[in-house]
């Protein structure tokens, strides 16, 4: 477990987190139920090439999370990437962002990773901050295509 100044402290995901999570998750835009979210976490919690901590606050409340995954590429050296990550509004600017990220690169490091992406949506300019902060540098701009299967 890391922790910040004994004010925050970041361990591993665990499902009864769902609730928590879920809640988080709308507030990153990306609304789910707990039944939802349970589910979405059995599988990444069994996914070897994922993890995912959480950031509690002193008393224990769940105030932030990090999802990273790897994937072996052919174009680059194997990275990681953040999937998401999202701090409470209210506990925001308080460090547990800064302790999710190094807990991530510290699993990244583990799982013989070169770098670690972040992708984060153009009107998300406080979150970009944070990233050009926290030693990530802008190095593309895309478009990101879906498709419903």
């Amino acid at each position: 477990m890391t922790s910040l100044k004994g004010e925050v402290r970041v361990r591993r995901l665990l499902l009864a987190d769902a609730r928590r999570v879920a809640e988080l998750s709308g507030q990153l835009g990306y609304p789910a139920t707990e039944k939802q979210m349970k589910g979405r976490l059995r599988d990444v919690i069994k996914d070897k090439e994922a993890a995912c901590f959480v950031a509690l606050s002193r008393d224990g409340e769940l105030i932030g999370w990090i999802h990273v995954s790897t994937t072996p590429l052919l174009e680059v050296e194997r990275r990681a990437e953040v999937n998401g990550l999202v701090v409470d509004e209210a506990a925001r600017s308080g460090g547990a962002g800064g302790l999710l990220l190094a807990a991530g690169e510290k699993w990244a490091r583990g799982k013989k990773c070169k770098s670690m992406s972040v992708r984060s949506n153009v009107l998300r300019e406080r979150a970009h901050g944070f990233y050009l902060r926290n030693g990530y540098e802008h190095y593309k701009t895309q478009k990101a295509f879906r498709k419903g299967l």
